[in-house]
């Protein structure tokens, strides 16, 4: 797939995301949602590294794309996920709601570039080594209670900070609580259903409202696309548990492209 989606800008300026680029971040999306490696911090930092012209993007028009792959990707999660009982789902989401309609912006205007990204991708690897290495917990999943959950909501509104992985932020939060490794994985899933599907919403009402340039419809829709069929292909990874080779490719990329940014700063 070779086409290319632009839109004119202010300035004359052009945003151009290549329908190619679209589908293989929608691709790469997908699986990265499913760990705990923030996959936000990927769809920024991947085409920063290649040095592909979606790394260009307006931040309005960057926020747009987000959305389309977020929706697509809640489309698969909402497949593979169960939902955790009400009470559970309301304790996780709360915090996080919270801080990001009264943080949200502040903190994007001030940790929305690569630079703070790659850092967030460094110091959340390292809060889910250090929580994953205080010894063994044999809690699962059917013990979660109301404290358990409203420390993992909390641990979630962290991830404001891009590239700190709400999932990492709320798996080490569930380690710390006592969980074992795979109830840990489960309840951060579950508890990432109701922040995704609430923040894709307010972000698309949002876009709805702005409208969004007719030559980047296609990549969008493609990208959303890839993103759905990736999560979907992406199932088997619902077993994974490991911790520290997740967290040392986080390390790789962030390293890569702050490498890479130091050297186009020269």
């Amino acid at each position: 797939m070779t086409g290319e989606g632009g839109a004119p800008l202010a300035g004359g300026r052009t945003a151009s995301l290549p329908i190619g680029h679209a589908v293989a971040l929608g691709a790469l999306h997908g699986p990265a949602e499913l760990l705990p490696v923030s996959s936000s911090g990927h769809v920024l930092l991947v085409p920063a590294v290649l040095r592909w012209p979606s790394a260009a993007l307006p931040g309005d028009v960057e926020k747009a794309f987000s959305v389309a792959l977020h929706a697509g990707t809640l489309a698969g999660l909402l497949a593979l996920v169960p939902w955790p009982a009400p009470a559970t789902a309301v304790l996780t989401t709360a915090p996080a709601a919270l801080a990001g309609l009264a943080l949200e912006g502040p903190i994007e205007a001030r940790l929305g570039g690569p630079r703070a990204t790659a850092a967030g991708l460094l110091v959340g690897a390292a809060v889910l080594v250090a929580a994953d290495a205080r010894g063994p917990r044999h809690r699962d999943a059917a013990d979660v209670g109301a404290a358990d959950a409203l420390a993992i909501g909390a641990a979630q509104a962290l991830a404001l900070w891009p590239g700190l992985s709400r999932l990492g932020l709320a798996i080490a939060a569930a380690r710390l609580r006592g969980f074992d490794r795979p109830a840990a994985f489960l309840l951060g899933r579950q508890a990432g259903l109701g922040v995704v599907a609430g923040a894709t919403a307010l972000k698309a009402l949002r876009l709805a409202q702005r409208g969004l340039p007719t030559g980047l419809r296609m990549p969008f829709a493609v990208g959303a696309g890839a993103a759905l069929a990736s999560t979907l292909a992406a199932a088997p990874l619902r077993r994974v548990t490991a911790v520290a080779p997740l967290a040392a490719e986080r390390a790789a990329l962030a390293g890569v492209a702050l490498a890479r940014l130091r050297r186009s700063a020269q």
